[in-house]
């Protein structure tokens, strides 16, 4: 963005400091009308033809911009991968723990990896961490979908869940 001698084109469509159409002018008019109200000639819109300036405090516009950015930032919600561990043979009051701690994450819009973890020779039936990980999705199906699918990745198996859509 550029602002008063930075400007290169010899005629500009000039916008007053009310917001009122002025004209087409020449540049050196419009930055003698921009100093006789003590403000900047400022170029809004420089692929136009011709260009489109304005006459504003360029100083209050450049934080009024920064501040609609950081307001708009702060608006966002960021979803985090929050990750639950369980073990194939996990009890049934433990799992129900880790449904309940699952499903918190998933209401406040964060995505949860599962990670069933298999030990020794918990590894020659990977069933038992799958029928784990399936009551899990089953039991959280009305808040969360399943996004990455359970996959084996050497002694983990682990998938992924996301907040359901905004419901209509």
């Amino acid at each position: 963005m550029r602002i008063n001698k930075e400007i290169r084109a010899p005629k500009v469509r000039l916008i007053g400091k009310d917001g009122s159409q002025v004209g087409i002018v020449d540049i050196a008019q419009a930055l003698m009308q921009a100093q006789q109200e003590g403000l900047d000639l400022v170029e809004i819109s420089p692929n136009a033809k011709p260009p489109v300036c304005k006459i504003i405090d360029y100083g209050k516009y450049r934080y009024q911009i920064t501040k609609k950015e950081r307001e708009s930032k702060k608006a966002q919600h960021q979803a985090k991968l929050k990750e639950i561990k369980v073990k194939p043979n996990i009890d049934e009051h433990d799992l129900k723990v880790k449904i309940k701690h699952v499903r918190e994450f998933i209401e406040k819009g964060n995505k949860v990896r599962i990670t069933c973890m298999f030990r020794g020779r918990e590894m020659a039936r990977p069933e038992l961490g799958e029928r784990v990980t399936t009551r899990i999705v089953e039991d959280l199906a009305d808040v969360a979908q399943v996004e990455a699918s359970a996959k084996l990745m050497g002694r983990n198996l682990s998938l992924v869940l996301a907040p359901l859509g905004k419901k209509k």
